[in-house]
């Protein structure tokens, strides 16, 4: 059965999903339909987290920990050079690094880095589209973390300890040669996405020529203007959207979904700049210790 030989592997709300489609769009690289198999994150395990009902729900269902099963997601994979998903947890859970290594040892890894700062109140808002986020502000939350942690709850609402790069990157500089990786920085990837990704397809042994398409704005955080509209676009199981799914190329109508829900958000409220500068200080050292070890220039996270 075939296995993966590359994986997109985070951090979360730093472009992994706009990667993905980007990259997927490459006639030499299959990806997984399920974008988020998670299988080297919780092979083997009971994935049994708590939280609220639709996030908890959802990794608790679609989390692969099954060999068998995550190979299926490869099974349609033919002629193409670089096969590969995206699991945006990879970075973040421990065991995870070393899973990859047993199993694959010889793959090809690919990571995001954000603002830790941005990327966490990113991930708050974009739970609080969704209704996913109790609280109602990203203050509260931060409170609510050690607690939340404490209780298993779904990785995603560690807006703050998710943040903390340097060890999650350093378990993998410490298992992979240096040449098997490659750490992109969220403002790099939005600023010149096609740069990114020629660099990517050349890491991936693919032809770098290809030129995808990077109009579409995928997996954006934001505050829905029409929450009927919202909750329409984010159900499954809609009866209308059953009634025209065999109507409509899944490809249009993908895009049309996208656009509808792209139109529907209006842009958050800046974070607080008394919780920015908080945040600056509390991942400081650890921004520092990144720095260092993949001798990159950090310093605009630490500007307030």
């Amino acid at each position: 059965m075939i296995m993966p030989n590359f994986l997109i592997i985070g951090a979360a709300k730093a472009g992994t999903t706009a990667l993905y489609n980007y990259i997927n769009q490459h006639p030499q690289v299959f990806m997984s339909p399920e974008k988020e198999p998670h299988f080297f994150a919780f092979e083997g395990e009971k994935v049994n987290f708590n939280g609220t009902a639709g996030e908890k729900e959802w990794l608790n269902r679609t989390a692969i920990t099954d060999i068998n099963d995550y190979q299926q997601q490869f099974s349609k994979a033919s002629k193409e050079i670089a096969i590969g998903e995206a699991s945006a947890l990879y970075l973040y859970i421990p065991k995870a690094a070393a899973r990859i290594r047993h199993h694959i040892p010889e793959a090809k890894l690919i990571t995001i880095l954000r603002n830790p700062v941005d990327r966490a109140y990113s991930a708050f808002i974009f739970q609080k589209r969704d209704g996913l986020e109790p609280n109602l502000d990203f203050a509260q939350a931060l409170k609510a973390e050690e607690s939340r942690k404490k209780n298993n709850w779904v990785p995603i609402y560690y807006y703050q300890d998710m943040g903390f790069y340097y060890h999650q990157v350093k378990r993998y500089f410490d298992l992979f040669p240096p040449e098997q990786l490659r750490v992109y920085l969220y403002d790099d990837f939005t600023s010149n996405p096609l740069h990114i990704l020629q660099d990517a397809f050349n890491f991936l042994g693919v032809d770098d020529t290809f030129t995808p398409d990077t109009k579409a704005r995928h997996n954006v955080s934001g505050i829905p203007k029409n929450k009927a509209l919202h909750e329409f676009l984010r159900a499954e199981n809609h009866p209308l959207k059953t009634f025209f799914k065999p109507l409509i190329p899944k490809v249009l109508r993908r895009n049309v979904m996208l656009k509808l829900h792209n139109n529907n958000l209006e842009k958050a409220p800046p974070l607080a700049q008394e919780i920015r500068k908080q945040l600056i200080q509390v991942y400081k050292e650890d921004i520092l210790k990144l720095q260092d070890l993949l001798k990159k220039d950090f310093s605009k996270w630490l500007r307030e």
